[in-house]
């Protein structure tokens, strides 16, 4: 009769290198495999083991149990691995409820174990969640440092595989989070389209829904909601059909933030209903918060008012018990806004005040903002004047720095991947020239031996003559390639140099805009307009005097977009400056109300010039005029 225990190992590898889908049918097993064995041993912690993975999410409680048992038996038969992977367990517990201070300690207290049992693997699963706490911690840097540190980990120490793909993609995948909460959108584009590139190329199925889910967050955040829900739900299907009912939950609630920015309502709430049931389901209190309190801000906006606190009520307590200063400071803001529509401005002042003070002692500055926007609204309402326009000044003063802090953010971010490409660039040109001098050292081996050996034939004359033909046309072609690819990096240097000018005009504008809007809001107020007046129509002065940006942007669209301009006066030889700039804004796929923002026009001006130019290029109602212009 086999040995039972080599029996049960080899099936639990088995399961894995199939890749076993069918999640119910193993726990079943696993369970029954469970029930049969006495013995208390490392293969009783393995199964104890495998069944909190399987569980942990859908059913956090039982999983722990798993987990607790798996740590007993460890510490009684001294399984240093055991007692390793039962700590991280129970720390996994404490960080899926949010709740930090315990998860740490026990992270760590795993970590000492993976160290001492010298488990590099064990140190890869720790490190990623101490990364993953840090930055709900709010020390993204810190996360930052741990999630790069674990990547060179993984490179020198895991073998190449799946698996290494698998943990390597898991890091960029958690970068892109951290540079999604630092507002680097970029940055954190770069990593999650690496994070999906690794899944995909292993075929990762709930990882790749996990990339996806943050090319949404990306899309979300750069105010691309209809992409963002593109993205949502292709995620969403792949959390729903694996199970992962943790993750569906997270997808949901952003779903409804996506229709809720597009003011679709409805689905909007569809949405965080789903999500407040599924965070029931797995008990996490952070995302039961965060999608309670959005549930009941989508009843304020509908005026349901009386359901709107309810829910509201309830999202308040669970922030009180866990401690979630954020999402409290979240809810109290809805409950003031709800408070200032029912004109109850005594407890909108109230609530607007506990939430200032939790975002100053958080230092979330794009919070603290708005709550003083909102103050300054409510005082408004009680006409309390020289009050409402001291906390407006302060909204002007943060917001500005908000928008200076943004600009340097995505200058630095830039430069990053500016350097990161170079870098790249350089590391590909050394692999060139070494593969070149290989070549080149074969060659002269060859040629040696052939004068050596003393080919006195025609044929073997002739033969190395073309042999030597054929090198220098590969000499040649590597040097072409060389050439052609510096080519390419100067091309795509400029192209980020036309977007960064870009980018910068769309800002400038929507500046001006603002600054507009804020002139019209105080010329209600004769205090404030004594003592801004002036300085504003000033800046607007100096913002619109000179058109250098437009020159600036011309000059590196005529590098990109070679002979554009002459394209156009062939089709259209009485084309006029503002027509090209139009064509050319339309070249660059800008949207309407971006072209809108840079031209200082409304989006029906806009969309009145594009018929008028479609009409004098000749096209007939078929031709798109995008497509025609990005064809010439």
């Amino acid at each position: 009769m086999k040995n039972p225990t080599l029996a049960f190992v080899f099936f639990l590898f088995f399961l894995s290198a199939l890749g076993y889908s069918q999640n119910t049918k193993l726990i079943d097993s696993l369970k029954t495999e469970l029930a049969n064995r006495k013995e208390d041993d490392s293969v009783k912690v393995m199964i104890l083991t495998r069944l909190h993975e399987k569980l942990m999410f859908s059913k956090p409680e039982e999983a722990k149990a798993y987990a607790e048992k798996g740590l007993e038996i460890s510490k009684i038969i001294n399984y240093t691995k055991g007692i390793a992977v039962g700590y991280m367990h129970r720390a996994d517990y404490f960080a899926n409820k949010s709740e930090n201070d315990s998860a740490l300690y026990y992270y760590q207290k795993a970590k000492t174990f993976f160290e001492e049992a010298n488990i590099t693997r064990g140190l890869i699963f720790v490190n990623h969640s101490l990364s993953s706490i840090e930055s709900s911690n709010g020390n993204l840097d810190n996360a930052i440092t741990i999630s790069k540190e674990n990547i060179e980990l993984i490179k020198t120490h895991e073998k190449e595989g799946d698996a290494k793909t698998k943990f390597i993609g898991a890091q960029y995948v958690s970068l892109a989070n951290i540079y999604i909460e630092k507002a680097n959108f970029k940055t954190a584009l770069i990593y999650a389209l690496q994070g999906l590139e690794c899944f995909e190329k292993i075929n990762h199925e709930t990882r790749k829904a996990d990339a996806l889910k943050q090319i949404g967050d990306i899309e979300s955040g750069l105010e691309n909601h209809e992409s963002s829900i593109k993205y949502f739900k292709e995620a969403l299907e792949i959390y729903e059909h694996y199970e992962e009912i943790f993750y569906v939950a997270y997808t949901q609630n952003s779903l409804g933030i996506s229709y809720q920015n597009l003011n679709d309502y409805a689905s909007a709430e569809n949405y965080f209903n789903l999500a407040v049931e599924n965070a029931k389901k797995v008990e996490d209190n952070l995302a039961l918060s965060n999608a309670l309190h959005n549930l009941g801000d989508i009843k304020r906006l509908q005026n349901k008012n009386t359901e709107a606190k309810n829910i509201l009520l309830e999202a308040k307590a669970i922030a009180q018990k866990e401690n979630l200063k954020l999402g409290l400071a979240n809810t109290l803001h809805s409950f003031s806004k709800l408070d200032y529509q029912s004109k109850n401005y005594g407890s909108a002042l109230k609530n607007n005040a506990e939430a200032i003070d939790l975002a100053k002692s958080l230092g979330a500055m794009s919070h603290l903002a708005d709550l003083y926007k909102h103050r300054s609204t409510i005082l408004e309402g009680l006409n309390k004047n020289n009050d409402a326009l001291e906390f407006l000044k302060l909204y002007q003063s943060i917001n500005d720095s908000l928008f200076s802090t943004k600009k340097l953010q995505q200058i630095e971010e830039l430069k990053a991947i500016y350097e990161s490409e170079q870098k790249e660039t350089e590391i590909a040109f050394q692999k060139k020239e070494i593969e070149t001098l290989n070549e080149q050292s074969k060659n002269d081996k060859l040629t040696k031996t052939l004068y050596g050996i003393g080919m006195f034939s025609f044929l073997a004359i002739a033969g190395l003559i073309y042999f030597s033909f054929k090198q220098r046309m590969k000499k040649n072609k590597i040097e072409r390639e060389k050439q052609e690819e510096i080519y390419k990096q100067e091309i795509e240097f400029k192209k980020k140099e036309l977007a960064t000018q870009t980018l910068h005009l769309v800002q400038k504008n929507t500046f001006i805009q603002e600054l507009k809007d804020n002139l019209e809001k105080i010329k209600r107020s004769p205090e404030l307009f004594k003592v801004e007046f002036r300085r504003i129509v000033m800046l607007l002065k100096k913002e619109s005097a000179e058109d250098k940006d437009w020159e600036v942007f011309k000059s590196y669209f005529t590098e990109v977009h070679n002979n554009f301009d002459h394209k156009i006066k062939e089709v259209y030889p009485e084309a006029t400056e503002k027509e090209m700039r139009l064509a050319s804004f339309l070249r660059m796929n800008l949207s309407t109300k971006e072209i809108a923002s840079m031209l200082n026009v409304l989006p029906e001006s806009v969309l009145k010039s594009k018929y008028r130019l479609k009409k004098k290029l000749n096209l007939d109602k078929e031709t798109d005029l995008n497509q025609f212009l990005s064809d010439l």
